[in-house]
């Protein structure tokens, strides 16, 4: 991030609060297999607080995205990272009855957080009587961000069942969209087709919930024909109040937003996670309802730097 970017995007940006972190908060999952393991992060002061509910990429688990979690919760929000059965903390085997259902396991581990936010509201010493459940958004990197997606009215195919229903859930009233998997069909590369079912038919047609989409312009999957411009589509195919976030030179990681240690991102960059950590952030508490001026002051930032990181767009 530019000097001037930083300048304009701390604005609004408060002071770091000390925050408290609880984990493994354990949910019993009926039909899943075996509990759902949760980290809950949250500030140790203020009140109404808002909640972000973060799915985790393949493979990682609620001990990931430490560059995103802390962030927000030591700026005021309660971060809920649930640990999915596609993690390689679970190791689930590949030939597993349930493997060809995770997309949908995932989304049913989202909806039970927020069935069961009383229980994990206790779970952290001084957070009870704290959360703002009016203000819940839903937010996911990669394979996490079609299940956020799936809570803001994103529809997939279940390649089990071959149906595509509504998993929406009214109670996520804003997301975040980390490098998320775009139009399936044609758009796939053989290998995604066969082993990554869940991409074969998304349907964004339904998503109407006010959403950032983050796209990296340098981010070469091997799961589309198409190139960067496919992480793009969650926010060119869905309807209503939309933004994207393009980020010049970034590559699947976004520069290390999954973690703090380098072997966990191919584009190393503080600089890049830092602009998408008070971009994302400014986003939600204008998206919420919280205050717009963080927000407008970021998209100024990057629309007048003389050597931005990234741009911005809205409809």
């Amino acid at each position: 991030m530019t000097a001037s970017d930083a300048a304009a995007t701390n604005v609004a940006i408060t002071a770091a609060a000390p925050i408290v972190s609880v984990k493994p908060v354990v949910l019993e999952a009926p039909g899943r297999g075996e509990g759902l393991q949760v980290r809950i992060s949250a500030p140790t002061t203020g009140s109404e607080l808002p909640i972000i509910v973060f799915s985790h990429g393949f493979g990682s688990s609620l001990n990931g995205y430490g560059p995103l979690a802390d962030f927000w919760a030591t700026h005021g929000f309660v971060v809920i990272q649930p640990t999915h059965l596609d993690s390689r903390t679970v190791g689930l085997p590949l030939d597993d009855p349930r493997t060809p259902r995770l997309w949908r396991f995932r989304v049913q581990d989202m909806k039970r957080i927020l069935d069961q936010l009383d229980l994990l509201e206790v779970a952290v010493p001084g957070l009870s009587g704290r959360l703002d459940r009016s203000r819940i958004a839903a937010a996911g990197h990669s394979f996490g961000g079609q299940t956020a997606g799936n809570l803001l009215g994103l529809r997939v195919l279940d390649p089990v069942s071959k149906n595509a229903e509504d998993l929406s859930d009214s109670r996520i009233k804003a997301g975040v969209l980390l490098a998320t998997a775009g139009r399936g069909g044609a758009d796939l590369t053989p290998f995604a087709a066969e082993k990554l079912p869940w991409l074969k038919g998304p349907d964004f047609a339904h998503m109407t919930t006010p959403t950032l989409v983050v796209a990296g312009d340098k981010d070469e999957l091997p799961l589309s024909v198409r190139g960067p411009e496919w992480l793009a589509d969650p926010y060119h195919l869905s309807p209503g109040r939309k933004s994207l976030l393009t980020l010049f030179g970034a590559e699947h990681s976004l520069g290390g937003i999954a973690g703090y240690e380098v072997r966990e991102t191919t584009d190393e960059n503080p600089e890049r996670v830092a602009l998408i950590q008070r971009v994302t952030w400014t986003y939600l508490r204008h998206a919420l309802g919280i205050e717009d001026a963080g927000w407008t002051a970021a998209q100024k930032a990057l629309s007048e730097s003389v050597a931005p990181m990234g741009r911005i767009e809205s409809k």
